[in-house]
């Protein structure tokens, strides 16, 4: 199989994974609808920075290092859960706050911080390098071609920045910020649900592994 038949079916089954709805999508499309339309671009890039240093250690073989030492596994997965209940505890406390939708170009910390909040967010579900690695391990020659490692990195992150750019500019709209704003402690409140059960679920599954 030719160096390009490999990223082909690589980035067809990373893409699929991506446009799967999860803690990220949550992340991502309240940034942009509560923020700005600034603020999700750089959640997205932010995303596709994780994508990016997944690809690398599944290709590092960090996924070995976990299966063999399962207590790392275990404090992962727990840490990764703790991370995004205490993200829902945030959205939730904050949703009877009032708020001020702007694009204001020159904000630069509540850009580096939707940055950070996205990233980190996507770095806190390690089952993700394992899903990585898997799809790596089915694709992949016993033998890497240096085309395709250096290829990997590049689209996963092209995937996911840009499926969650593309999150960020639907979400970002006048019609979707009016309906936030109009029921926005309801809104706020379902997503932190959403986002607390994930950490929940992951935590639990964590400990169930012990």
């Amino acid at each position: 199989m030719s160096s390009a038949a490999i990223l082909f079916s690589i980035f067809a089954a990373m893409l699929v994974g991506a446009m799967s709805p999860g803690p990220s999508f949550v992340v991502v499309s309240r940034i942009a609808i509560s923020r700005s339309r600034l603020d999700g671009l750089a959640a997205a890039v932010g995303m596709g920075v994780g994508g990016i240093t997944f690809s690398v250690l599944a290709l590092a073989g960090l996924t070995a290092l976990l299966t063999q030492f399962a207590w790392l596994y275990i404090v992962l997965k727990v840490a990764g859960g703790a991370y995004l209940v205490y993200i829902a505890y945030r959205i939730w406390r904050g949703a009877k706050e009032p708020l001020t939708v702007g694009d204001a170009m020159d904000d630069r910390s509540s850009i580096r911080r939707s940055f950070t909040t996205a990233l980190l967010t996507q770095l806190s579900n390690p089952k993700t390098i394992i899903v990585y690695a898997s799809i790596f391990a089915a694709f992949l020659p016993k033998v890497i071609p240096l085309g395709v490692i250096i290829g990997l990195p590049i689209g996963i992150f092209a995937i996911e920045a840009g499926w969650y750019a593309i999150v960020a500019l639907a979400f970002s709209s006048q019609r979707p910020r009016r309906a936030y704003l109009a029921a926005k402690a309801w809104i706020d409140r379902a997503a932190g649900l959403v986002m607390g059960g994930l950490g929940l679920r992951l935590i639990v599954s964590g400990m169930m592994l012990r």
